[in-house]
């Protein structure tokens, strides 16, 4: 049999507003995660992992961060035939606007795709943690003989109604689809049937979309030639009453990152004895930027359950449960709780004329709150710990989403602030 040519094309989401301020000067894919890596480093290194090195990234929001990024972390050697391609909106003489959506993104730039001469088309989400066998995927599609596969995770009825929701047969044939069911909707005949459920866990009784899936080459060409602009909304639902389409269950951990409060958690999970999302894995490693920067410097301090990333000076400090990113200066006499600290792009260690070093100054207090990277936070600031509330909403230097604070990117707190 022939071996498959794999095309992926990972989805780099619109503007991003439910994770803004740290959206608002770059793409969602862009956006720090786990002290070190990016957001879009999760889908890339799924199918560097699973051997499928041509990737293509379709985005069109603030996307300098994030093609700067992807040039210094992903160049494969000539022998390889691997890339790593950025493909943001532009205008041609067939099309002059922006992206109306997930398919409308792929429909523009069939061109170049079809160019690789792919058999299949994998389409990932730029926003989702999770790891993923893509290569056991594919063959389980093949397999099936499937025209069209979605990647499906198992939900209560509660989550149900903030997912897509697949009805399947006991061959994992997909019959129907309904977008977000209302919490009321009796959709008890949409249950997952006994002879598909494996080893699912008792309570997750529906199948959303994970937003991934697979398509035959010729299949994608055709569901595309319409007017159609979105994949969920639009396309999967059509296909369903045509094509072969079925469910590749996938029981693992997976997260959707798209908010403040979901980012927050999963990132400061990853400070568990046992994370669900394991970063130590020898076999299936999160590629990044190597930067080259020196080990982290810690002069004594209190870590409990704390990551820290390349290139840090921490000096006697308290840190739980807390992220702490690349570069990150953490001076005497500071109080970390559930603190995610995106580091910083370069040193500047001293205060001058007024304006605080980058990082954090003696003596602060800080609790639930993601420090954007290049913020610089003076002597004595407490933030998040003074017992005071605040609606949701932007404060200008600082922003609160469910009682996380956000410090924004560059962000000057001075000293004695309390937030």
């Amino acid at each position: 049999m022939e071996e498959p040519r794999v095309v992926s094309i990972i989805l780099g989401g619109g503007k991003g507003t439910r994770l803004y301020p740290l959206t608002k000067e770059r793409s969602k894919p862009a956006v720090s995660f786990g002290g070190k890596y990016r957001i879009v480093d999760i889908p890339i290194s799924n199918c560097i992992n699973s051997g499928y090195k041509k990737i293509y990234l379709l985005t069109q929001f603030n996307s300098v961060s994030l093609h700067m990024h992807i040039t210094n972390s992903y160049n494969f050697d000539r022998f390889s035939n691997g890339f790593v391609e950025i493909m943001a909106a532009e205008q041609t003489l067939e099309h002059s606007g922006w992206y109306e959506g997930t398919a409308d993104a792929v429909r523009k730039h069939m061109n170049h795709f079809k160019a690789q001469n792919p058999t299949h088309y994998i389409i990932l989400s730029g926003d989702q943690l999770y790891k993923m066998d893509l290569k056991h995927f594919l063959n389980e599609h093949i397999k099936s003989g499937a025209d069209v596969t979605i990647a499906t995770t198992a939900v209560n009825r509660h989550d149900a109604s903030g997912f897509g929701i697949m009805k399947i047969d006991e061959n994992n044939r997909i019959k129907e689809f309904m977008e977000k069911p209302k919490k009321d909707l009796n959709i008890d005949t949409w249950k997952i049937p006994d002879a598909a459920r494996g080893d699912l866990p008792k309570e997750k009784e529906y199948l959303a979309s994970m937003g991934i899936y697979i398509f035959n080459a010729d299949t994608m060409e055709e569901v595309l030639n319409n007017e159609y602009t979105d994949f969920g909304k639009e396309i999967i639902p059509e296909a369903i009453t045509k094509k072969k389409i079925n469910s590749y269950i996938f029981n693992d951990y997976w997260e959707d990152i798209g908010t403040i409060k979901s980012f927050y958690d999963a990132n400061i999970e990853l400070t568990d004895p046992k994370p669900r999302f394991n970063l130590f894995d020898m076999v299936n490693p999160i590629y990044t930027h190597m930067r080259n920067l020196p080990a982290s410097k810690i002069n004594k301090a209190d870590l409990d359950s704390v990551l820290v990333s390349d290139g840090c000076i921490i000096t006697n400090s308290k840190l739980h449960k807390s992220v702490i990113g690349v570069r990150s200066f953490i001076n005497d006499g500071c109080d970390f709780d559930g603190v995610i600290m995106m580091g910083a792009d370069f040193y500047d260690m001293e205060a001058k004329n007024g304006v605080p070093a980058v990082g954090i100054g003696k003596n602060c207090k800080i609790s639930k709150t993601i420090i954007d990277k290049n913020a610089r936070i003076g002597d004595n600031c407490k933030i998040n710990v003074s017992g005071k509330t605040y609606e949701d909403g932007d404060y200008g230097t600082f922003y609160v989403s469910d009682g996380i604070i956000v410090i924004r990117k560059g962000a000057i707190i001075q000293d004695g602030t309390v937030i």
